[in-house]
């Protein structure tokens, strides 16, 4: 049985709820769904680095792996703008956090 789209639309919600209050888990698995296009994501190789990275920041060890996998289908302009995405939801959330 397939995910209903308020299912979808509840776990993208929670799971950028929770990651923008720094909840590793929830950035990892915001990767995961824009890395494989699921759970109401679009494959997204570039949002998808975005949150392996800010896991990864946080030590995630799975999250670095991952990030170095989809790195590889990524040109230098995307991992760019994915890293840069990265510091903007990292300084919004320190924003958010003081």
């Amino acid at each position: 049985m397939g995910h209903g789209f308020r299912t979808e639309e509840f776990f993208r919600e929670s799971r950028m709820r929770d990651a923008m209050a720094g909840n590793s888990d929830a950035c990892f698995d915001l990767g995961i769904a824009y890395s494989a296009g699921i759970d109401g994501c679009p494959l997204d190789l570039i949002s998808a680095h975005k949150w392996f990275n800010i896991a990864a920041l946080a030590g995630n060890a799975r999250a670095m792996e991952c990030r170095a996998e989809i790195a590889e289908d990524m040109t230098a302009r995307e991992i760019i703008e994915a890293q840069r995405q990265a510091r903007a939801v990292l300084a919004l959330s320190a924003r958010r956090a003081a």
